[in-house]
C-alpha cells in the first residue's frame, strides 16, 4: 500500500481551480481511494495505482498551464 498526499498549483492562469477540480476528478480512473483536503488530497492504493494517478494529475494540469505538484509518499500503514 502506498499513501500519498499532493497539492496542485497551477501558475499562470485563471483556471486554477478548474485546473484543479479536473486532476482530482481523474484520481476516481485509478482505483485508488482519496480524500480532497482544503490544501491537498490524501490518497492511498498500490504502487502502480498511486503513481498512475499522480502522473495523470500532472498530465492534465501541464497541458491547461504551467503547474507546480508538491508530493508526500510513504509506505507506513495509516
Amino acid at each position: 500500500m502506498l499513501c500519498a498526499e499532493v497539492s496542485l498549483y497551477p501558475q499562470k492562469t485563471t483556471q486554477a481551480s478548474e485546473i484543479i477540480n479536473t486532476s482530482v476528478q481523474s484520481l476516481a480512473k485509478h482505483g485508488v481511494n482519496f480524500e480532497v483536503g482544503s490544501i491537498s488530497t490524501h490518497l492511498h492504493g498500490t504502487d502502480e495505482q498511486v503513481w498512475s494517478a499522480l502522473r495523470s494529475m500532472f498530465d492534465l494540469a501541464k497541458d491547461k498551464s504551467e503547474v507546480s505538484m508538491v508530493v508526500t509518499l510513504s509506505n507506513a500503514a495509516h
